[in-house]
């Protein structure tokens, strides 16, 4: 008994430090509400989630130094619903992060983004009035058009230069008007119409050289927001499967010990 006390005891430890890359995930995904992604509740779940199990364990960890009975059972129980609640968050995160991804464009080293290739729950929650007033002012406030602005030798960035950049979703979505508007470069968040017709896309007449406007209205900065989104989860997803996959195993072995 005290030998599988003591196993316990160690395993509880392993899942507190678990944890950490949980917590830490929600706490990276947070900094990013602030001034990247600029959506601001998806993280406290997973926050939450990281406390708890760093709790769990912790309730887990003394019964078994103290031999406590009713604390290695409420750990056991609890545990039980963590896990299934981490389950279906990783689930829930794959299923609205599962459509869209940017488009390529010829000779343009970055992609374009469509929101009409997105679809679900997140995007009707991006692309809400409600909600885009709040997002867009983020991304304005976050100066990430401005950041942009490249000059080399204090020679302002060409337009050949700017189509070979890797842009971010929202810097491709909000800060420059979609490829197939034909607009022309003049530098990084100014583009002027070309001598043919603009194209028929919506977002050819809601792109504005003023900068405190440029596309933050357009569909495509809406679709730029949620190409950030499923990168940022996809990203920390990958961390919460790992962890959920050992917390399993540790758990059984737990449950086996008792």
């Amino acid at each position: 008994m005290r030998t599988s006390n003591h196993l316990i005891g160690v395993l509880n430890f392993l899942t507190f430090l678990l944890s950490i890359p949980i917590l830490g995930g929600g706490i990276w995904l947070s900094s990013r509400a602030s001034n990247t992604d600029c959506l601001k509740f998806l993280q406290w779940p997973l926050i939450i989630i990281g406390v708890s199990i760093m709790v769990v364990s912790l309730a887990g960890f003394a019964g078994a130094c103290y031999r406590n009975t009713f604390l290695l059972r409420f750990y056991l129980v609890v545990m039980f619903f963590v896990i299934g609640v981490l389950i279906g968050f990783i689930i829930f995160a794959y299923v609205v992060t599962d459509k869209g991804s940017g488009r390529r464009v010829m000779n343009r080293g970055y992609l374009d983004y469509y929101l009409e290739d997105y679809s679900g729950w997140l995007e009707e929650r991006v692309a809400s009035d409600e909600y885009w007033g709040k997002i867009s002012s983020c991304i304005r406030d976050s100066k990430a058009c401005r950041k942009l602005a490249r000059n080399f030798n204090d020679v302002p960035e060409t337009a050949d230069m700017f189509f070979e950049r890797k842009l971010n979703p929202i810097q491709s979505g909000c800060c420059k008007p979609p490829t197939d508007c034909g607009y022309l470069y003049q530098n990084e968040t100014v583009w002027i119409q070309g001598a043919g017709l603009v194209g028929t896309n919506p977002d050819c007449n809601k792109w504005n050289n003023d900068q405190q406007q440029l596309c933050y209205d357009c569909d495509s900065c809406k679709a730029g927001v949620l190409g950030s989104l499923k990168k940022s989860w996809r990203k920390v997803s990958v961390i919460n499967i790992v962890v959920m996959i050992i917390l399993v195993i540790v758990y059984i072995v737990c449950l086996l010990c008792l």
